[in-house]
């Protein structure tokens, strides 16, 4: 096993047993915490299963969200307009409910940010701890 599989093992360690799959619940996680690098890691696993399949693209998406996020972290604002654009084309694909998740509502989110980075001609991070975005599943109460 490589460092970095371990390390995806351990993030998701808490998700496996679930009606969803481990990884698809350990992005969430991830992202949730503003670990986006870490998101976009795990979720990658279950996207190379299925890249072809009927989520590639949603898989795909959601990755690129997170990594908009990881430039945005780093103050590179045009890198992440790009692949905020790219996630929005992906995650545009799909209905507006999919896999539990309101994907009509991450789209706009996304297109919130790549509004704010536009209106700013890239110069100005809107970025900041405080007003990182949240995703949430729609999940049954135990």
């Amino acid at each position: 096993m490589s460092h970095k599989s371990a390390r995806i093992a351990a993030q998701i360690e808490s998700f496996r047993g679930q009606e969803l799959d481990a990884h698809y619940l350990g992005y969430f996680d991830c992202f949730n915490r503003q670990l986006f690098y870490e998101a976009h890691d795990v979720l990658e696993d279950l996207w190379l299963q299925d890249k072809h399949g009927s989520n590639g693209a949603f898989y795909k998406g959601l990755i690129q969200l997170a990594g908009a996020f990881v430039h945005l972290q780093k103050n590179r604002p045009h890198p992440a307009a790009a692949l905020f654009k790219l996630a929005l084309a992906n995650l545009e694909k799909y209905p507006a409910k999919h896999e539990r998740l309101n994907a009509a509502a991450v789209c706009g989110l996304i297109r919130n940010w790549l509004g704010s980075l536009e209106a700013a001609h890239f110069e100005k991070n809107p970025f900041t701890s405080g007003n990182a975005p949240k995703l949430a599943l729609d999940l049954p109460h135990s």
